[in-house]
């Protein structure tokens, strides 16, 4: 362990030589890889949109709750600020419990592996829905408070694990779409809730409890199925340097016929990281080889919640009202943006190994930028023209197809790729963090925005948007199909343009791989 840099950069070098003459063509993943994906996906980020989604059609039931609650306690009802404390606080909690979450899974996805946190992970939203469930029997809307601060934690840690499970046990040729599933699951959790959450089925008044509770439905399916499928490859033979169980889950979710070339990468993986550590989250800040993959991923996380994509759900009622839509079929029309951001997640999955990470969401940027321009200048003219609300409508959907084609989806994708088996970890906490307190900040601030700025509120998200874009054109590099080592090396690359020298910065090959 007392090589040079110049030394360990030599050894390095072949090792990628070797995979570029080894690389193979896209081809359709094994019915056992997409099979655990999908039993992964379902209690992971199917779990978290559906949970960010069925807690708005109860709203008016469980305010209700709380004030006939608090009338029965104190004999009088509750203030309305009180009981709007209350509310922000029981929405809040979910944003608390993801925070939490991702430190958590952070942790577990190291010590008992990534499969084993998914597992683990369900018992959070069991214990969350029976609470949610049993509040209203109990009459205490604590519990609510409790339970959505639970299943914050099971949506911080599923968003942290998952993506990390899907890009370790996919091949090098599909990862991209493999990844995807994470947000393909997303908004089919999502457009599953608004669905649920209408009138028609759970969305009446006297079934907020049971509608809350649904949450523990996904986290048994996924308790049946997931141990059917193998731990992370890359876990086990680099972490836990368990070679036959390496072997034997990369024949199951590869083939017998397709598994030799990935399990030489990771080989060379594992020799190369031989003595070294998971990293901790601050020991990535400290690592100056690190830098440009690390403000990457924190620039991305941040932008994707602070792009505009809340302030389009905001005005999106305000629009179908002023297009003409009656109040009491404007939740289908909330349904039309849930099926808009599927299909958009299923056109970048599809698209990703085609057309690359560095294109989607580059594109994705730029036309979000349009449509804040757009809608701009359509909401500022809303009852000048007839036809201003109609291609307002469109801007809302033309804004979330463009989020969901890039920005939405490839995020998670490159925080898997930039970053090799020791630091993956720590940059899914790092990037989680992030994720959660700008989704926590935007909450906070979005109001004041629009109360001050209105409809050129968007005019900021435009400038933010375009600033992300600009951002990827010139710092971050197209990584499809290409190998973790490949990845890092074009950044070390880079390093040295930057530095003018030819000397590696840090010992990359050992400290990642």
């Amino acid at each position: 362990m007392n090589k040079t840099a110049k030394e360990i950069g030599d050894e390095y070098q072949p090792l990628l030589n070797d995979t570029k003459e080894n690389k193979r063509k896209v081809k359709f993943p094994n019915k056992s890889l997409l099979l655990a994906a999908c039993a992964a996906c379902i209690g992971g980020t199917f779990q978290y949109g559906y949970n960010v989604s069925i807690i708005n059609a109860p709203t008016k039931s469980i305010q209700n709750f709380i004030n006939q609650t608090w009338l029965e306690r104190y004999q009088t009802d509750i203030s309305e600020q009180a009981l709007t404390l209350l509310w922000s606080t029981i929405v809040s909690m979910f944003t608390l419990g993801g925070f939490v979450g991702t430190y958590i899974g952070g942790t577990l996805s190291i010590k008992i592996g990534r499969k084993g946190t998914l597992l683990a992970n369900n018992s959070f939203a069991i214990i969350a829905a029976l609470l949610m469930g049993l509040s209203q029997h109990t009459e205490k809307f604590e519990l609510l408070i409790v339970g959505r601060f639970l299943i914050g934690v099971n949506a911080g840690i599923a968003i942290c694990v998952q993506p990390l499970y899907l890009g370790e046990i996919a091949p090098t040729a599909v990862r991209g779409a493999m990844v995807m599933a994470t947000s393909i699951f997303l908004t089919g959790g999502i457009l599953t809730g608004q669905v649920i959450g209408l009138n028609e089925l759970l969305g009446k008044e006297e079934y907020w409890p049971i509608l809350l509770s649904t949450t523990c439905i996904p986290a048994f399916l996924q308790l049946l199925i997931l141990p059917h499928f193998p731990e992370s490859p890359r876990y086990l033979l680099i972490d836990k340097e368990d070679d036959e169980g390496c072997k034997n889950a990369l024949k199951q979710l590869h083939g017998e016929d397709s598994f030799h070339s990935e399990r030489e990468e990771m080989e060379k993986e594992r020799i190369v990281a031989i003595g070294v550590q998971a990293k901790k989250p601050w020991e990535l800040f400290t690592d100056h080889s690190l830098r440009w993959q690390l403000l990457t991923i924190i620039l991305l996380n941040s932008v994707q919640q602070l792009n505009g994509i809340n302030a389009i759900y905001f005005y999106a009622g305000y629009v179908f009202s002023e297009s003409g839509i009656p109040s009491d079929k404007i939740p289908y029309a909330t349904v039309g943006t849930g099926v808009c951001e599927c299909i958009t997640a299923l056109t970048c999955g599809m698209l990703i190994e085609c057309l690359g990470r560095k294109v989607l969401i580059m594109g994705g940027y730029a036309l979000m930028s349009i449509c804040c321009v757009s809608f701009t200048v359509t909401l500022t003219f809303q009852d000048a023209n007839p036809f201003a609300p109609y291609i307002s409508m469109a801007c809302v959907f033309a804004f979330i197809l463009s989020f969901g084609l890039g920005p939405g989806g490839v995020t998670n994708t490159l925080t898997t790729e930039l970053f090799t088996q020791t630091t993956r970890p720590a940059a899914y906490m790092i990037a989680g963090s992030v994720n959660w307190f700008s989704f926590f900040l935007i909450g906070m601030i979005f109001p004041f925005i629009v109360i001050g700025l209105k409809q050129y509120c968007f005019l900021v998200f435009l400038v933010i948007c375009c600033l992300a874009g600009t951002y990827i054109f010139f710092v971050v590099p197209e990584t499809k199909n290409k190998t973790f080592l490949e990845i890092h090396n074009e950044f070390q690359s880079r390093d040295k343009k930057l530095s003018g020298t030819d000397v590696p910065r840090t010992t990359l090959s050992l400290t990642h791989l």
